[in-house]
């Protein structure tokens, strides 16, 4: 324990009666008020991470069920004695069994999280048995429940048969008319625990039988009929056996408890020990407090400080800092600015930390563990030992020179006050000097302008003012570290309608030296709002800058993500495209090679036709699948039909290209864009009319209107008019690759439709399309012989293919 002087001064004992308001039972409640704080750092610490765990816990798994619950740990000790123990005191025991399930099923959700109370866990012994025995058993301080026992359900249900017979006699003896005439009323009662009828005094001799009592006016006795009595005795010795049954239960519950009396000793000690941490859980859930770092190298760093005991509406946090770079503090500042509040609050957390509660602080904070916190704040003057406040203040101030060393915390309000200023100014650096030759850490408030000079000239010392704000005649509250404050009372008084000429003649009567350091004082302060302005701004622009930051962070990583995401999808997406197609053309491939093997049937023609129209639907699938094309849902409408060499634009990709082939009767053509050749439906194309242009190496041949030529392209069959008679391929302005593609495409379909001839234009140009394809027919499957052709023909612009 500490030797603080008086721990009302800061108002600890207030935090222990909030902390006594949370929990459950009495014996947890005198244990919050007999918290004392400690010196020792391991222990404090242990004490505040048992704090924190708890509330760790509760946010979790929701605070555990505790019960107010008695010592019946004594009473279970009092029953291994022999003692039987009452209805009354084995429901006691009953509800420490209930407290006991119930923390023992909270424990077995939290698994292991319990952590530093896990010890307090391991300490409760549940005893389910007994639990569910004594349930079943007692019904309430008065009652035993009729399955308490075999036997005693078996001597109760004989006592209510007895007494339905004895009713049922009576009953009929009210009935009966002979009877009925005697009686004072028709109706059965009880006394002395046997059933009677009341019969009117004057007919005493008309209803034989044994007279138990008489009304207070002594015109009714109470007469039980011989024909009942033996009835009513055998209830009287049931009654007996009943009474003695319950005795033997009562003694056979107590032996239980008896047994059980260490666990029941080690179980209540642990839950009463774990209400007390739950209560120190929620109070700091209800002050929004924290786990400050804690030490014994006397530092103190609160940070957005609240005194716990003000609504956290109307406080204003604080940052503080003594023991690093300086030991003592002196705070200035004018009246109700709040430099007492600040001592309290440095000393009220020092001391609840010490006590292993958690702290209203942010994070950061660092509380560190004294041998003695010693405060004089406040006017304690004593009527009784007639001191003045002066002498009153002084006394307590002498008392703690007495206590003070190196490891004490020092908070002293006011110091020097009550008497004259110089003397008073001068006694409170004497005194400064001296906590500061033990090694104390010294907070200190004062309006002496002499303790502000002190600490500018002092190493060790550091000023501190509440600051004020004039103009509205407000505190701010505000704590600010290494600025003196000033008193401000001319300013106020100003404000407050004192004449001019008044706060002029008093401020001429201020020496030279004091309004210099006056006005030095309002320099700085001026100087700090404006680095506070320009500080604040750019700790604006740079919480703007890393939201930014982090918001472009978590963007790149979304794109990042789904763009492997999307890849992904297209990879397999392509692979299958790739499958189907890659079938399908094979599929294809083995029906040409069919039907070619029929062409000499009589029936080849059919099939031929039926084949073209089949290959032509396989071949649009095959399109469709390898360049899908997604529904648009723009409204455009082509001003006219597409003709081969029109420049259009291609909408789902952005591009320009030249409609190599019209439309189809399904609406799609070929439009070459750079190197590739794609299969596209007219709802995707824009035409760019004043760019249409035949494309370039690729003429039109002149339509002959006499004669229509089946062309055949990869598409399938292109009716057009032409000047050959024969069936003709124009390749002219492919690359190699393109034009083998669209050559071998057109012999299989020329096979197809019968031809024995067939006619490729590739022009002439540097030769490379020329000879490349020449070269891939001299292999080709379905080739019989080649040449080129002759004047008239296209010389050697074309090469004529004969057929297999």
């Amino acid at each position: 324990m500490i030797n603080s002087f008086n721990d009302n001064v800061l108002e600890l004992h207030k935090i222990l009666e909030m902390l006594k308001n949370e929990c459950s039972n009495d014996a947890s409640r005198d244990m919050a008020l007999k918290i004392r704080p400690n010196a020792s750092v391991s222990d404090v610490k242990e004490e505040v991470q048992k704090t924190a765990d708890a509330l760790e816990l509760t946010v979790k798994f929701g605070s555990p069920v505790f019960y107010n619950i008695t010592n019946a740990a004594a009473l279970a000790d009092r029953a291994s004695s022999g003692s039987i123990l009452s209805l009354a005191e084995l429901i006691e025991v009953r509800k420490l069994l209930h407290q006991i399930s119930a923390l023992t099923e909270w424990h077995d959700r939290c698994g292991n999280d319990a952590k530093s109370l896990e010890f307090l866990f391991e300490c409760i012994f549940p005893n389910s048995y007994l639990e569910r025995l004594l349930d079943s058993s007692i019904l309430s301080e008065e009652e035993l429940a009729d399955d308490a026992s075999p036997e005693l359900s078996s001597i109760r249900r004989r006592i209510s048969r007895a007494g339905v017979k004895i009713r049922e006699n009576l009953e009929s003896m009210i009935k009966s008319s002979e009877t009925k005439k005697y009686l004072q009323e028709a109706r059965v009662t009880l006394r002395d625990g046997r059933y009677v009828l009341p019969v009117k005094s004057e007919h005493k001799g008309a209803v034989n039988g044994l007279v138990h009592d008489t009304s207070s006016t002594g015109a009714t006795l109470f007469i039980e009929p011989m024909s009942v009595v033996e009835a009513n005795n055998e209830i009287r010795l049931l009654k007996a056996q009943e009474q003695e049954e319950i005795h033997r239960i009562i003694t056979h519950l107590s032996a239980l408890c008896g047994e059980f009396a260490l666990q029941f000793a080690s179980s209540y000690k642990a839950c009463v020990t774990l209400d007390l941490y739950f209560a120190k859980a929620q109070l700091a859930a209800k002050m929004h407090a924290s786990v400050p770092e804690i030490s014994d190298d006397g530092i103190i760093v609160l940070k957005k400080a609240r005194h716990p005991l003000i609504d956290k509406s109307r406080v204003v946090p604080i940052d503080l800092t003594i023991g690093e770079s300086y030991n003592s503090l002196i705070i200035t500042g004018p009246n109700t600015g709040g430099k007492t509040v600040i001592l309290k609050t440095v000393g009220l957390l020092t001391l609840m930390t010490m006590c292993g509660l958690l702290i209203p602080v942010s994070d950061g904070s660092k509380i560190s563990v004294f041998q003695n916190v010693l405060a004089d704040i406040g006017d304690m003057q004593s009527i009784e030992e007639s001191l003045s406040t002066f002498s009153s203040h002084m006394t307590r101030v002498v008392d703690i020179l007495k206590k003070a060393d190196s490891e004490s915390l020092i908070l002293l309000d006011e110091l020097g006050s009550g008497t004259d200023p110089i003397e008073g100014a001068a006694l409170a650096v004497s005194i400064i000097e001296k906590l500061k030759e033990c090694g104390a850490k010294i907070i200190c408030t004062t309006h002496y302008q002499e303790l502000k000079l002190y600490a500018i000239d002092s190493e060790d010392t550091e000023n501190a003012s509440c600051e004020f704000d004039v103009e509205t005649l407000k505190p701010t509250y505000r704590l600010i570290i290494g600025s003196p404050g000033k008193s401000n009372a001319f300013a106020i008084s100003r404000q407050l309608g004192m004449p001019d000429d008044i706060i002029n003649n008093a401020e001429s009567m201020i020496g030279s030296e004091n309004r210099r350091f006056e006005n030095i004082l309002e320099g700085l302060e001026k100087s700090r709002l404006e680095l506070e302005k320009l500080r604040d701004e750019a700790d604006k622009n740079l919480t703007e800058s890393e939201k930014i930051k982090e918001s472009l962070a978590k963007e790149k990583e979304l794109l990042e993500q789904h763009k492997e995401k999307e890849l992904e999808i297209a990879r397999r997406e392509a692979n299958a495209i790739v499958r189907r197609v890659t079938q399908q053309s094979e599929k294809l491939i083995d029906e040409l090679d069919s039907l070619r093997k029929e062409k000499d049937k009589a029936d080849f023609a059919q099939k031929a036709i039926d084949a073209k129209h089949a290959s032509k639907s396989v071949l649009n699938n095959m399109y469709n699948e390898s360049n899908p094309v997604t529904k648009s849902g723009s409204d455009y409408v082509l001003p006219r039909p597409l003709v081969k060499g029109d420049r259009v634009l291609i909408s789902d990709m952005n591009k320009n290209g030249i409609v190599v082939t019209p439309p189809d009767a399904s609406g799609n053509c070929f439009v070459h864009s750079g190197v590739m050749k794609t299969k596209i439906h007219v709802s995707k194309l824009r035409l760019i009319e004043k760019e249409a242009a035949p494309v370039q190496g690729k003429q039109s041949k002149p339509q002959n209107k006499a004669k229509s030529s089946g062309r055949v392209t990869s598409s399938g069959v292109e009716s057009r008019m032409t000047r050959r008679p024969q069936m003709e391929l124009d390749i002219r302005g492919y690359t190699v690759d393109e034009g083998i593609y669209e050559v071998d495409s057109f012999l299989d379909a020329a096979v197809m439709s019968g031809a024995n001839s067939v006619t490729i234009i590739h022009g002439k140009g540097t030769g490379a399309l020329k000879n490349s394809v020449r070269e891939h027919l001299s292999s080709h499957r379905l080739v019989k012989t080649y040449r080129r052709g002759v004047y008239g023909e296209g010389e050697d612009g074309v090469t004529i293919v004969e057929l297999k």
